[in-house]
């Protein structure tokens, strides 16, 4: 009963670790710290930045997409914009082909049979030609200044990869949106933390970052968080990932509780791909190896660890009555996920009972998606969440 009790306490530990006082205080101590302050000034001559995005059916954003690329004031000349259409049966092609006859800076590869976005981003990154790329997705809105913010910092040969700051636009009560967008704004702030603090950010945003052409390697075919992946191979290689909160993008939020939930079982068993290939970072015993237990693997093992506490606090129960606590916690959770879910029927939002649906929700389709790892995974290929939802 004693090592019980003990592997509770500490599973409950790691779980408020991970959700709460790392983001907390790393968020804390990242404001005295000051970002690369070795940049790029508009003066100066900026290098080469290719462009790599992935499009199947995104005839709903694709157009906003491609202009808010051809409104950036980076210089025109620096930029190339390579779009491939991974068999789009709706308008995309000829959006995208329209822009393309009118700018020379195009490079548009249409492709017949689907491949998934790994695959197309693998193609055009071996027909980029600049130092820089910048890979994007079609749903993801660039300010006019986002592309110089985030290769300013590469004037810093220690940096490898920067990450865009992402804010979200057209959010809803009637689903998850307000909750998710919650969620990630808090990502977003925690990562820009830390890659302030150790220059480790924990895995861009894959909506828009920025690397050094020469730090990107091809993502293996079948892994499903491709942005992950291309992050921990630049921090295994110990060089340095950060944000800019001045690299602003916009994209709207999912805001389908089921649509959410599939693409989080999806992510999460990309996310065991990853653990299962950058797991020795661990052993580093540095700041790198602290932001990835703490912010990535500690929450990826989070359903486990609930599952843990659920099976032995009725043991516990039993032999000392102040566990009947976490039993009365218990229920008032159970009983607000299912007052939640009536009031969603007749149509009634309550928000702060939406965090607890979107919570419970996520660590659900964590415990999912590592079930679905140990299947295997042969493919990548996935259909994008609905946009404008």
């Amino acid at each position: 009963m004693l090592l019980l009790e003990i592997l509770f306490w500490t599973f409950f530990l790691l779980i408020t670790h991970s959700y709460i006082f790392y983001p907390f205080f790393t968020q804390l101590y990242g404001r005295k710290r000051k970002n690369n302050s070795l940049v790029y000034t508009n003066n100066e001559d900026l290098p080469m930045l290719s462009i790599l995005m992935a499009a199947h059916n995104e005839e709903a954003v694709i157009e906003e997409k491609i202009k808010s690329i051809l409104n950036s004031d980076y210089p025109p000349s620096k930029i190339e914009i390579l779009i491939g259409s991974d068999c789009s049966i709706d308008r995309t092609n000829s959006i995208i082909e329209y822009y393309a006859k009118e700018n020379s800076e195009f490079h548009f590869y249409e492709f017949s049979i689907r491949t998934g976005k790994i695959e197309i981003v693998n193609f055009l990154f071996k027909k980029s030609i600049g130092t820089i790329l910048l890979l994007t997705d079609a749903n993801v809105i660039l300010k006019k200044n986002t592309l110089f913010e985030l290769v300013k910092h590469f004037k810093n040969p220690e940096i490898s990869l920067v990450d865009s700051f992402m804010e979200h636009r057209n959010l809803k009560s009637d689903g998850i949106s307000v909750q998710e967008s919650n969620y990630i704004s808090n990502e977003v702030n925690t990562k820009y933390a830390e890659g302030k603090i150790w220059g480790s950010l924990m895995g861009p945003f894959g909506g828009c970052f920025a690397i050094r052409k020469q730090d990107f390697k091809p993502v293996p075919r079948n892994f499903l968080v491709d942005d992950f992946y291309t992050c921990m191979q630049v921090l295994q290689a110990r060089k340095k990932c950060i944000s800019d909160e001045n690299a602003i993008v916009l994209e709207d939020v999912s805001n389908n509780l089921k649509s959410e939930f599939n693409r989080k079982i999806r992510i999460s068993a990309g996310n065991f791909q990853n653990l299962a290939k950058f797991w020795p970072i661990l052993f580093r015993f540095n700041g790198t190896a602290f932001a990835f237990l703490s912010h990535k693997v500690l929450r990826w093992l989070t359903p486990f660890f609930i599952l843990y506490l659920l099976i032995v606090f009725p043991f516990l129960f039993q032999i000392e009555a102040n566990y009947s606590y976490f039993g009365l916690f218990i229920l008032i959770m159970l009983a607000a996920l299912l007052f939640d879910f009536f009031l969603k029927k007749i149509n009634i939002h309550l928000t702060i009972l939406r965090f607890l649906t979107h919570f419970t929700s996520m660590n659900i389709a964590l415990f999912f998606g590592f079930f679905r790892y140990l299947k295997g995974i042969k493919t990548s290929v996935w259909e994008p969440t609905e946009r404008n939802q």
